[in-house]
């Protein structure tokens, strides 16, 4: 299991409503697409948290590859807005956030994800927070 941190460009905070909603819509297709498991998820303004569950043949790299490049591809082709915000193509930061979950345990990563907003939400798996 993988805990990944991804920042917005510039920790631009555009991750909200409708835009927040359908990042989280495509992070599950795309981790549906590649058999990996989302354990928790939490989408605030400016990042992304992930605890990711995923089949050994694929390496941290190519999941944060195929999640960061799709929703990106995606958001800036669909949403103007973002393309004027975000120029250059890009809707995510260079790099990103990633530990295995062994020195701790799955429920501590997954406690500290759920805690980082705690007002309800319509899903209590993969949380977007305003």
């Amino acid at each position: 299991r993988y805990h990944f941190v991804f920042i917005t460009k510039y920790r631009k905070p555009v991750l909200r409503g409708d835009i927040a909603k359908e990042i989280r819509d495509l992070v599950r297709e795309i981790c549906r697409t590649h058999d990996i498991e989302i354990v928790r998820g939490h989408i605030r303004p400016d990042h992304v948290h992930l605890l990711l569950d995923a089949p050994p043949k694929m390496s941290p790299s190519k999941m944060m590859q195929a999640i960061k490049g799709k929703t990106s591809h995606h958001m800036l082709q669909d949403h103007r807005r973002l393309r004027k915000e975000f120029w250059g193509r890009h809707l995510w930061g260079r790099g990103y956030f990633a530990a295995t979950t062994g020195n701790v345990s799955d429920e501590m990563v997954a406690e500290y994800i759920e805690k980082q907003d705690l007002e309800h939400q319509d899903d209590e798996a993969f949380k977007i927070s305003e």
